[in-house]
């Protein structure tokens, strides 16, 4: 891990300002989009595509409780990042820009599913997806320089990106079951597919960002999260499918135990993986 720091430029105030002003209109676009302030909620759009009772891997609408959480990380990350002494910080730097694009794509993925174009928010959860694990790198290859830092940005990213992760298979469920008209049960072999696909990404994430805990432990816990809520909804809510409620909540227990599994308390080892990492 590297850390390092220059002069605050022009260039850096511009981001601080920018990230802030972009951050608070990304966040509040998503939550009006998502039906707060009078817009349809999700669950309603796209002829209900993305409902809790729409696909066997859809989650329970209770699991959608942890944007709550993701969005406040991510306004307190807007608010830190513009403090002047994070003006020349080479994390800030690596990561703000990216941390935006990625709140412009929720926003824009909302925006996709609610103009019924569910191919198209496919594409663009996949690039937050894809954004995000930019991110995630850049995190575990620069050192943080504080607590504040830990909290609002790694712990943020880890449990945007791990929620993200489940989505993008709930998405992609909701894409193909409306492409073939399918009913809500149909697919079961190609659910636990994808549930086995999603915990050994669970099992990579956390190998890939053992060295930095403060991601890798809520990107594990958010995909538990989101991963135990199709089992709930599996069990609980239609369509039920036992079989889909067992993997899905193999796959949590998987996602949930991965990142402590994977961590290496020993100070000896750590401090050798950083130096090998520079």
């Amino acid at each position: 891990m590297t850390t390092t720091h220059t002069e605050a430029t022009t260039a850096d105030r511009t981001r601080q300002v920018v990230v802030l002003a972009g951050a608070a209109l990304a966040i509040a676009g998503a939550a009006w989009g998502s039906g707060a302030f009078g817009g349809t909620p999700i669950e309603d759009a796209a002829g209900g595509a993305l409902a809790a009772d729409a696909t066997l891997l859809a989650p329970a609408s209770a699991a959608f409780g942890i944007w709550s959480v993701i969005y406040v990380g991510l306004a307190a990350f807007a608010v830190v990042q513009a403090l002047p002494s994070r003006a020349n910080d080479e994390r800030m730097r690596a990561v703000a820009w990216p941390l935006l694009t990625s709140m412009v794509l929720n926003a824009a993925w909302i925006a996709t599913v609610q103009a019924n174009a569910l191919w198209a928010s496919v594409l663009v959860i996949a690039a937050l997806v894809a954004t995000l694990g930019l991110v995630v790198r850049r995190l575990v290859a620069i050192a943080r320089t504080s607590l504040l830092d830990a909290v609002v940005t790694d712990v943020t990213t880890g449990l945007y990106l791990g929620w993200a992760s489940v989505a993008t298979a709930a998405n992609v469920a909701a894409w193909g079951g409306a492409m073939l008209d399918a009913s809500p049960g149909d697919g079961t072999a190609w659910a636990v597919a994808v549930l086995v696909a999603v915990s050994v990404i669970a099992v990579l994430s956390a190998r890939a960002t053992r060295f930095a805990p403060w991601v890798c432990v809520p990107l594990g816990l958010a995909m538990a999260w989101g991963l135990g809520w199709i089992a709930y909804g599996r069990a609980e809510g239609e369509p039920q499918s036992l079989a889909i409620m067992w993997a899905a909540g193999l796959a949590a227990c998987v996602a949930f135990a991965a990142p402590f599994a994977s961590q290496d308390f020993r100070s000896d080892r750590r401090l050798a993986s950083a130096d090998d990492s520079r």
